[in-house]
């Protein structure tokens, strides 16, 4: 079996499993080591003088191990076609976090609605990084909207384009970069300096993925305004990527998404993001979810075409 054939098979299996099981709590996840090794090397490197230098040494080291160990592995696993094709299948699910982008957003919005503010609030705490303690209805809907474009481009979009261009150990390799940037990649103190690179770098390769994002949702919305919105508003934004799947996604809905919000005790001014504040509805969030459910779906079938078209050339 060609290499691109095992290549569209693993990914349609992890795509499956992912719209299947999600990210249940009972399996193990690399994600975990992950985390687990960043924290071991952040309490040893932390400290003391070239904090810089040492956060972008570790930052480095945690990426390429990951995907040169990961590369070899599966070099040598193409002698077994189908177990390759298994383990690539796994790789690829646990790569991606579109089911689970969902639920964890559903069940902010059900606990709003049935248990009140304060469940929502709590509730909202465990996928944001900002304060949630005084925000209103409003916001708390408007802070899962942008989670869902946010986390469209970098934890489905990006992981699937990496998988494009370099098969399971270039997906998980940004996988390690992007858990990076979520822990150590904050403008606070402790992470100032240690954290620069592993931000910057979480940047430079949400890039692409993030524009991309953007237009497909704007492509299969048939959303001019969506369009409109990109190029008005997503430069704006004070990260240079997350500003593209929002613009879209406020374009796409015709609201208003952005503004101040306070994280780890600062108040961050973030601009806003569209024109019209109307008030945010369960049907925006339903129509965010199937948005987000049939980008994905598409990128799929791209990177299937894509891989058919260079199989027989």
């Amino acid at each position: 079996m060609k290499s691109e054939i095992l290549t569209i098979y693993a990914l349609l299996l992890g795509f499956a499993l992912d719209c299947l099981l999600g990210d249940p709590l009972w399996l193990p996840h690399p994600i975990r080591l992950f985390g687990n090794s960043i924290s071991f090397f952040t309490e040893k490197l932390n400290h003391g003088k070239n904090r810089r230098w040492k956060g972008a040494a570790m930052a480095l080291g945690l990426i390429a191990l990951t995907y040169f160990s990961l590369e070899l592995a599966f070099l040598w696993l193409l002698k077994y076609e189908w177990v390759y094709l298994a383990i690539a299948g796994v790789g690829v699910f646990y790569g991606l976090a579109n089911r689970s982008l969902i639920q964890e957003s559903y069940k902010v919005m059900k606990r709003l609605k049935n248990s009140g503010l304060v469940a929502g609030r709590e509730q909202l705490s465990y996928i944001v990084g900002r304060d949630t303690r005084n925000l209103n209805e409003q916001q708390i809907r408007t802070a899962v909207l942008e989670t869902v474009a946010e986390n469209l481009s970098d934890g489905v979009i990006a992981p699937l384009f990496y998988y494009a261009l370099g098969g399971v150990p270039a997906m998980l390799a940004y996988k390690m970069a992007n858990t990076l940037d979520s822990m150590i990649g904050y403008k606070s103190e402790r992470f100032r300096e240690f954290g620069w690179f592993a931000a910057r770098f979480d940047d430079v390769v949400n890039f692409v993925p993030a524009r991309i994002t953007a237009l497909l949702m704007v492509v299969l919305s048939l959303s001019p305004r969506g369009l409109r919105y990109i190029f008005r508003f997503g430069h704006q934004h004070s990260s240079p990527n997350a500003g593209y799947p929002e613009s879209a996604l406020a374009g796409i809905l015709n609201c208003r998404v952005g503004g101040p919000n306070v994280y780890h005790g600062q108040l961050v001014e973030k601009p806003y993001i569209g024109t019209n504040p109307r008030q945010l509805t369960d049907y925006d969030f339903r129509k965010a979810c199937l948005l987000n459910f049939f980008t994905c779906l598409a990128f799929v079938g791209l990177i299937c075409v894509s891989m058919i078209f260079l199989h027989h050339r």
